[in-house]
């Protein structure tokens, strides 16, 4: 068998497909071969009879359609990979569920629509925990086999790591796309809060939620920005270097000490200026806030499908769910007033530190060993707490698995903050 990571460059893909190289039936034959001789061991797709014929005809179709097209869209001909909760036409939505997919069907997702218009076309759905919650699906790292890829994206990431597809979308509640992203030694992409549109997407917690994406480097969550994000609007290379926060305290202490470790030597080595905040000295509270909400909106929209299918239901969800129904809606309006002042106070520290970014360990260490557990989201929770913008870098390894550095940036500043990664990566690459 061929080795396992072999990543795909989203950037180099797209050109030479726009360049006619290969034929779109030679490059279909070349993604599904990609896919079957990989997936069985890495399991980051679901099965799907008749992919193969399925990409033939889509990628014929888009020849015909682009025939006039001097240039060819964006992304023409390129596979992508979407997470099993986001509807796509023509592909049932099981949401690593047992629930009957007649009743997860609804309109093609937003997200997916703008790839195809974009030239993209639709390798399959990428294995999700049980509804994007706990219960982890079957997919494993790319690395180490023994090794979980994260949750709830894990199937997206695995599948760009092992270099099945460019380009993969997945969603964020809590760390969906950071850590797995991490775990697999990807880029992973968090926009802000409703920047890539949700409708067509089994919701988590609707006032959280974020669809991301994953590609294989920089470059090419530059180009998948640009087609997803509502509004993007390139921005200059920025020309100074960025000033990078280090939220102190009980957050960065939930890092375990060989990753925190291994995050203090990178960012000393990135010669940039750091400035050190409390910016989290209610951590605590931020964090059960947090599940405050997310607990009492996961109730909220599996109220009917759980209703009648609570049995079909994986433990880890359904303890999720019952939770949920447990919590005081009081409570549930007091956390969303809580989440106001946290990200007003966010905005505030980094204006009053000239902070361009926080530079933080996307998550706690790498890979935990095992299939049972997709790992720990604390990493990433507070920024989509906020509904801040994240991006994670490979940064090397942890015992032999990789580490990833999680940049944030303020709302609504996501070409910035790509702009300022690439700046980052530059130095970390000297």
């Amino acid at each position: 068998m061929e080795p396992l990571i072999q990543p795909v460059s989203l950037v180099e893909e797209a050109a030479a497909l726009r360049a006619g190289r290969p034929g779109p039936e030679e490059h279909v034959d070349r993604v599904f071969t990609r896919i079957d001789r990989t997936d069985p061991v890495v399991r980051a797709f679901v099965p799907e009879p008749g992919r193969h014929a399925r990409l033939t005809a889509e990628a014929l179709t888009l020849a015909d359609r682009t025939a006039h097209d001097a240039q060819g869209p964006p992304l023409y001909g390129v596979a992508v990979g979407i997470k099993d909760i986001i509807h796509v036409d023509g592909l049932p939505t099981h949401a690593g569920s047992a629930l009957p997919p007649g009743v997860l069907g609804g309109p093609e997702g937003g997200a997916v629509r703008r790839l195809r218009a974009a030239g993209a076309l639709i390798a399959g759905k990428t294995v999700t925990a049980e509804f994007a919650v706990r219960a982890p699906g079957p997919t494993r790292n790319p690395h180490d086999l023994g090794h979980t890829p994260g949750g709830s994206s894990g199937g997206s990431a695995a599948a760009v790591a092992a270099g099945m597809v460019p380009l993969a979308l997945g969603t964020q509640t809590l760390g969906s796309v950071i850590r797995p992203a991490a775990y697999c030694g990807v880029v992973g992409f968090r926009p802000t809060y409703g920047r890539i549109p949700t409708d067509g997407v089994i919701a988590n917690a609707p006032t959280l939620d974020a669809v991301g994406l994953f590609t294989s480097d920089l470059a090419g969550a530059r180009l998948a920005a640009a087609v997803l994000c509502d509004g993007w609007t390139p921005v200059p290379q920025p020309a100074r270097e960025p000033v990078l926060g280090v939220p102190t305290g009980a957050y960065l202490d939930r890092a375990q000490p060989a990753a925190r470790d291994a995050y203090t030597r990178h960012l000393d080595g990135l010669g940039l200026p750091v400035r050190h905040v409390d910016a989290m000295p209610d951590f605590e509270d931020v964090m059960r806030h947090l599940f405050t909400i997310n607990r009492y909106e996961l109730a909220q929209v599996h109220a009917e499908l759980f209703a009648r299918f609570a049995a079909l239901y994986r433990p880890e969800t359904a303890a999720a769910i019952r939770r949920g129904q447990e919590v005081d809606r009081a409570d549930y309006l007091a956390a969303l007033a809580a989440r106001s002042g946290f990200q007003r106070r966010l905005a505030d520290l980094a204006t009053d530190h000239g902070i361009d970014l926080w530079a933080v360990p996307a998550a706690t260490g790498p890979a935990p060993r095992g299939l049972d557990s997709t790992g720990d989201a604390v990493m990433s929770a507070p920024w989509s707490y906020a509904g801040l913008p994240a991006i994670t870098l490979p940064v090397g390894t942890s015992a032999g698995l990789p580490l990833g550095l999680q940049l944030v940036a303020p709302a609504n500043a996501d070409e910035r903050l790509l702009a300022l990664a690439a700046l980052v990566q530059t130095r970390a690459h000297q």
